[in-house]
């Protein structure tokens, strides 16, 4: 197997770390990465929500993670465990991190809002 590489954190950039929080999947891998305890092995997100990821797009997922420097993915036999990096992170861009979540957060509010908005918008056009 080949070795993981994992970026000094004078290598994690900025533009990086935007980059790979970009995809939805990924920022949600991310967050939820975030909030745990311990470490979490990729079979933890093949049901996000309400959709199942295949094994090799969680792959590409946590890879671009791990080389925008996001995350630390460790071999345990045939798991990979996966933390995140926030301390270190913290340490090189001070508040950036909840500077993102706190965006997404308010997003993700709209959006859901707008969702609903929809829905009843949806209901109320066909007579219920």
């Amino acid at each position: 197997m080949r070795p993981l590489t994992h970026p000094s954190i004078d290598d994690v950039t900025v533009e990086g770390i935007l980059h790979a929080l970009s995809d939805p999947v990924r920022s949600a891998i991310y967050w939820q990465l975030s909030c745990a305890d311990s470490a979490n092995t990729c079979s933890a997100f093949l049901k996000m929500e309400d959709r199942c990821i295949p094994k090799s797009t969680l792959s590409q997922h946590f890879r671009a993670l791990r080389e925008a420097g996001l995350i630390r993915s460790e071999r345990r036999g045939v798991e990979m465990l996966n933390t995140t990096r926030c301390a270190e992170i913290e340490q090189r861009f001070p508040g950036l991190l909840p500077a993102i979540k706190n965006a997404q957060a308010v997003q993700w509010a709209a959006r859901r809002q707008d969702i609903e908005s929809a829905g009843v918008a949806n209901k109320a056009a066909r007579g219920g």
